[in-house]
């Protein structure tokens, strides 16, 4: 039997979106083994790279680094710009068949390819499942794909193996978020409870605004959002939400989409906001 989880405080933090509190819980974990050194590694340094820090990650990370490490690596540079080195780099390690089962190389693959809009490439390397982490990914690529039948059934698998966890939690909301009608109030609860049992992140203030967007609860979203938008100025997720509920209260959308453009000028609704308001407006619903 399985002693407890020593890293548990990181990933939940991570899992949650509370990046740097992932990244301080890191420096409490003592004693580790190797496998857990370098999981903890992982953890931290895909901390850093939600937080921005992509420079610090790919200075940091060693060439003779063990291979979940260098997976990290590549989605460091990857985010960071240099696109087609870090896809080349991953097809790399991919090909190598002593390496490519590797379960963070293939968590690094799938999110990779689903930053490139490659859902079926992205499953080639996370369909077959080995940890929670795989299973949620595969929830938001079949959502991508608008696959909620396979959704469901990945969210099942990850209820089978732990029910309670919040990986299997967060990929239930995202289904029910996708599912609609009734079920978009069970989204709400679980976007609620996590953050009262650990911490109201960006992220599930985010999620929580959404339902309460497709409940028709704009003003109650306006007001969660802009909290968020307190916490992290300069998040996308944010910006982009505020604007689809701006559009929908009648309130004026250049503010949103102007500090939007000047942090993801390659955002969907900032290329969009370029078209005819027409085509803007439309964007926007299909973005809600």
């Amino acid at each position: 039997m399985s002693g407890p989880d020593v890293l548990f405080p990181v990933r939940n933090n991570f899992y949650l979106g509370a990046f740097q509190r992932a990244v301080n819980e890191s420096h409490g974990t003592h004693k580790l083994s190797d496998a857990e050194l370098v999981d903890k590694d992982c953890m931290v340094y895909r901390a850093y790279i939600a937080l921005g820090q992509y420079q610090l990650v790919v200075s940091e990370i060693q060439d003779a680094a063990p291979t979940a490490l260098q997976a990290v690596k590549l989605l460091a540079l990857y985010m960071s710009g240099e696109k087609e080195k870090a896809l080349y780099s991953l097809g790399e390690l991919l090909a190598d068949s002593a390496i490519a089962s590797n379960l963070m190389l293939r968590v690094v693959a799938g999110t990779i390819y689903i930053h490139e809009q490659d859902y079926n490439e992205a499953l080639k390397h996370t369909h077959v499942g080995g940890n929670l982490e795989l299973c949620a990914l595969n929830v938001q690529i079949y959502l991508k794909m608008h696959r909620p039948e396979y959704a469901e059934k990945q969210l099942r698998a990850m209820q089978e193996i732990d029910e309670d966890h919040t990986l299997t939690q967060l990929a239930n909301a995202w289904v029910n978020l996708a599912l609609g009608g009734a079920k978009v109030q069970e989204a709400f609860y679980i976007f609620q409870e996590l953050a009262e049992k650990y911490a109201s992140t960006v992220m599930l203030i985010n999620g929580s605004a959404v339902c309460q967007m497709h409940m028709g609860q704009f003003e109650e979203a306006e007001t969660r959002l802009v909290e968020a938008l307190n916490r992290d100025p300069k998040n996308a997720t944010t910006l982009a939400n505020l604007v689809v509920c701006s559009l929908q209260l009648g309130k004026p959308t250049t503010r949103y989409l102007s500090l939007l453009k000047s942090s993801y000028p390659k955002h969907l609704l900032v290329e969009r906001s370029a078209s005819a308001e027409a085509d803007f407006e439309r964007a926007v619903q299909a973005f809600a």
